[in-house]
């Protein structure tokens, strides 16, 4: 006897990846130390490329074939193989390695969505971009440019802060330096007072007071992260004043149908096989070295992306 739909659908439309390269992303040291509830034990990874090793029930309708290479978005990266939904599951353009395009998927599309949904940015606009030189501020700083942007950065150290001017910031401020401890006031002052259109702002508890200082009248701050730890309770009459807008969003939410999904991936994809956006890679750890992958992310000692090669 057959089981209902509403039965299947927890065991049908998967596909098994045999994983080459796992992404290392923030919101996995957030399941890790359960900032973000979910089931333990699990395996950690949002995403992962490699090749489709079988094919489950009713995926027939997913042009995806055995061999194919892909790159899928859902939970259990961090596995030699991972049986994940073929709604989530990309083929690769032939252009793109593992490498390249898991350096940059859930960040590049977390960064389309931001630029073009969350906040719709557009051509003058000043943005103030903190951790700039991590995984998403690295691809978000190029498209922020190429959109036609001003762009204030925010980095940690001399290293990452002429990063961030390569990729054609504006201005960058070095928070550890003396002028970056008052980074408000430097703000303000490359603005001529006037505040900056929107924040972007993935770091939180430790910027979230700065950010709701250096937004201007009727702008929007854009919390996308807490590297930092979560920002305190926010009362929305401290939003009255400059009458400021505030969003919270996440990825899934934006590519929550196939859609969505295939509509950024394209667009993620086009960009970097032209080579309008490039990709930045911090290190490949082995699977054996998860630990320390985690370890150097919370300590900010990277400097873009961090992947962990799966298959030896």
């Amino acid at each position: 006897m057959s089981l209902p739909t509403t039965q299947r659908a927890v065991v049908v439309d998967k596909v098994l990846v045999k994983n080459e390269i796992a992404g290392v992303n923030y919101i996995d040291t957030y399941f890790r130390t359960g900032l973000y509830p979910s089931p333990k034990p699990e395996v950690l990874g949002r995403e992962a490329a490699g090749t489709i090793a079988a094919l489950g029930p009713e995926t027939e309708q997913s042009g995806l074939q055995v061999g194919d290479r892909v790159i899928w978005l859902a939970n259990g990266g961090y596995a030699e193989y991972s049986a994940v939904p073929a709604a989530k599951t990309l083929k690769l353009p032939d252009a793109l390695s593992y490498e390249d395009a898991t350096a940059s998927f859930m960040s590049g599309l977390t960064v389309l969505a931001l630029a073009k949904e969350t906040y719709t940015v557009r051509p003058g606009d000043w943005v103030l971009l903190h951790a700039a030189a991590g995984g998403a501020g690295f691809l978000m700083t190029q498209l922020l440019k190429k959109i036609g942007a001003h762009v204030i950065g925010t980095a940690g150290g001399p290293e990452k802060v002429a990063l961030v001017k390569s990729l054609g910031a504006d201005h960058v401020i070095d928070y550890r330096s003396e002028e970056g401890m008052d980074w408000v006031s430097t703000v303000i002052a490359i603005t001529g007072g006037r505040g900056v259109d929107v924040v972007y702002d993935s770091v939180g508890k430790d910027t979230w007071e700065g950010s709701l200082s250096v937004v201007k009248r009727k702008g929007t701050i854009v919390w996308f992260g807490n590297s930092s730890g979560p920002i305190p309770p926010l009362p929305l009459n401290r939003l009255s004043p400059k009458c400021v807008r505030i969003a919270r969003p996440t990825l899934f939410g934006y590519i929550a149908t196939r859609e969505e999904f295939e509509q950024y991936a394209n667009e993620l994809f086009d960009l970097l096989v032209s080579g309008a956006l490039k990709v930045s890679i911090h290190g490949l750890y082995s699977l054996a070295d998860v630990k320390q992958a985690h370890i150097d992310l919370e300590a900010r000692k990277t400097t873009g992306k961090v992947l962990i090669k799966v298959s030896e």
